[in-house]
This record gives structure tokens, sequence and C-alpha cells, in this order.
């Protein structure tokens, strides 16, 4: 890798990562406050309090088609630039939506926040597509990092602005995420802006390679999306009950969304690392070390209801989706050539959201009908599915010298 590429890949990943940190911040909002304020909003059926966040990962999953497409169309800088327009239309949705008491309003304006947190999502893409092979790893490492300030900003956001307009509770923090989506947009303004003929050509390109049955039949492939629909779909399914159980069991409102602060620190703090080790100890090890730390975060769930084992949880948590999720996409972006990427990643991001969706719609009906303790047992099958599936994988290669970047 030359000097010149590596320093032009790394000016890429800490403007997506910078950018990524602001905009980002409206998902940690979402988490925080989804549920609470759809619990507030419902009056009979609770068990729906969670279809907000529901809404947001369901507006993830339905824009990762449509976000891949649309950077392919237009360039990294002007399709991610759309995508920051629909997150300030999502934030303007459901700040409306709590003026008016609307139920379905607010999640719809939670799942535009969402189909535009998909564009975001391709950040980690196109930091990896703009890098060396043996800087991907680092480069999707460096965009994720950026969530140690959203971390922070988020939950931090949520705590000043949730009574900002009085007396409608958690408007002005739902406001706040239209002035993250400009902020952001300013910032992704470094990027540098692709020509006609460089757009030309991806689209080109992107009619040719393999089809993606082809694609995902690969057991690399098959094997990595699994891998990262089940450490984000627990990561989301244990989150999106925290705060309601948290609350149910007497702490306040703020000591959640503290708790959530912590938990997304754990998510994004590793990733400074995260990259070299799976340099060092290969994509698979770091994944099951993940799983072993979802294990980790059941177990202190099952442990008590004091808020510390609540904080304790959640960074196992959030630990655990970083080592498992980074892990999981550095073994994506081995499966699939260049004029491959936009249909491989965007039935990634496709299958990983609905599936993620799933999780946080189920969690508040698990909730609901069976407490905390449920939330926590179900994380083992899952975990255990997702460690025989990598140890199968480990096999082959080591038997049948399956390449890395096997094409099936």
């Amino acid at each position: 890798m030359t000097a010149a590429a590596e320093r032009n890949a790394r000016r890429t990943a800490i403007i997506l990562a910078a950018s990524q940190a602001i905009i980002g911040s409206a998902g940690p909002i979402c988490f925080a406050l989804g549920a609470l304020a759809g619990y507030q909003l419902l009056d009979a059926d609770k068990s729906l309090a969670t279809a907000p966040i529901t809404g947001y990962s369901v507006g993830l999953a339905l824009g990762a088609l449509p976000a891949a497409a649309l950077i392919r169309t237009l360039g990294q800088r002007n399709g991610f630039f759309a995508g920051t327009l629909i997150t300030a239309l999502g934030g303007l949705v459901a700040t409306l939506a709590l003026f008016e008491q609307g139920f379905w309003l607010f999640a719809a304006g939670l799942l535009t926040v969402g189909v535009g947190a998909a564009f975001v999502q391709q950040f980690r893409f196109a930091a990896a597509d703009n890098a060396p092979p043996e800087f991907k790893a680092r480069a999707i490492s460096f965009v994720l990092a950026g969530g140690i300030v959203t971390a922070v900003l988020g939950p931090q956001i949520v705590i000043f602005t949730h009574d900002l307009l009085a007396p409608v509770a958690f408007a002005g923090s739902f406001a706040a995420i239209i002035v993250l989506a400009a902020a952001g947009g300013v910032i992704l303004s470094f990027l540098r802006a692709e020509g006609h003929s460089e757009r030309r050509q991806e689209a080109e390109s992107a009619s040719s390679g393999r089809s993606l049955r082809q694609i995902v039949s690969q057991p690399l492939y098959a094997i990595a999306l699994l891998c990262g629909v089940g450490s984000y779909s627990l990561m989301t399914f244990v989150m999106t009950g925290a705060p309601l159980a948290m609350v149910g069991c007497g702490f306040s409102s703020d000591e959640a969304t503290l708790g959530i602060s912590w938990h997304v620190m754990a998510m994004f703090g590793p990733s400074f690392v995260t990259g070299r080790l799976i340099h060092r100890f290969g994509a698979p090890t770091i994944v099951a070390i993940g799983f072993v730390l979802l294990i980790g975060c059941a177990l202190a769930g099952l442990s008590g209801i004091q808020l510390w084992q609540f904080w304790f949880a959640l960074i196992l948590l959030g630990l655990g989706w970083n080592f498992g999720f980074i892990g999981a996409t550095a073994l994506v972006a081995e499966t699939y050539r260049p004029s491959e990427k936009a249909r491989a990643q965007g039935f990634h991001d496709f299958v990983l959201f609905s599936s993620v969706a799933f999780a946080s719609l189920m969690s508040g009906g698990i909730y609901n009908a069976y407490g905390w303790e449920m939330l926590n047992w179900i994380v083992f099958p899952v975990t255990f599915l997702c460690l025989g599936a990598l140890g199968w994988l480990v096999l082959i290669r080591k038997h049948f010298a399956l390449p890395a970047n096997a094409e099936g």
C-alpha cells in the first residue's frame, strides 16, 4: 500500500467518521426515547410501545437497497447528502407527531429517520471501498469509531432537550435531529465529488459481475451475514427493552438514558483497535469473541435488577456488538468484486435491518409478556447458532483450503 493511497483512505474514513458521529446521534435519541414516547402516546395496548423503534429499524431495512442504488447513481457525496435531507425530514415529522399526540405519525417519523440512517450505514462500506485491501478493516473501524462521539452527544442531547419544548415531552430532542442532519451534511461537503464519467463507469461496472444468487451462496457471505444479523439483532433486542425495564424497576428516564450512553460508548469505543485486532487475529476470531461477550451480557442481565447490573449488561452488549458486527462486516467485504458491491451491500443491509426491525418489535411484546429475564434468555440460542456456523466456516477453510475471497 502506497503512502498516498493510505492517506487518501484515511482522509475519507475520517470525514465519514466525523459525519457519522453527528448524524448517527439521531440513533441514540430514537433508542433512548422512542419506546418511552411511544408508551406515553398509547392509551390502551402498551405492548406496542416499541413500535416506533421498530419503525426506525424498518426504515433502515427499506432504505438499504435504495440507498445503495442512489449512492451508485449520484456518487458518494451527493448520495449521502440525500440521506441527510431524509434524516432531517424524519426529525421534523417525529416532532410534529408529539405535538399532535399521534402515535402512528410518530412511528412514521422514526421510520423516516431510519431510512436516512440507511445512508449512514453505507459509510462503512464507502470507507472500505476507498481503501486498499490491507486497510479495509481499519477503514471500517475508523468510521465506526465516530460512534464514540455519538455515545456522548446523543444521550446528552436527550438530557438537555427533552423538556426544551415543554409542555410537550421529548419534542425538543427529536427537533434536534434536524440540526444534527444539517451539521453532518456540512462535514460531508469535504468529500471529494465524483465526476460524471466516474459515476457512469461505476454504473456500467455494476451491470457486470456475478448475480446476487451467486454472491449470497458463498459460504463466507452467508455465514458473515448470519453473524452480522445475529450480533445486531441481539443488540437491538436487548437494548430496546432495557430502558423500559429500568424505568419499570423504578429508575428515572435520565438514568435509563445514561445506561444507553454507556452502551453506545461500548459499541463504538473499541473501534480504534478492532481493525488492528482483525488484521492480527483474523475476523472469525474477533466475531467469536463478540458472541462470547453477548453471552456475558445475558448473564449480567440475569444476575439482578440493580442499576449497575443493567448498565454492566448494556456495556457488555455494546462490546459484543462491536466485535461481532465489525468482524462480520470485514468478512462480507471479502466476498464481492468492485462491480458487485452495490447488490452485495444492499442485499446485506436489507436482510440485516429487516431482522433488526423484527427483533425490536418482538422486544416490546416479549418484555410485556415475560419480563426482562426472558429478553436475556433468548440471547443464548442465537449466539450458539452463530458460533456453530462460524466454527463450521473455520473448519472448512482449514481442511478444504477455502480462500478468504471465495467466489462460490
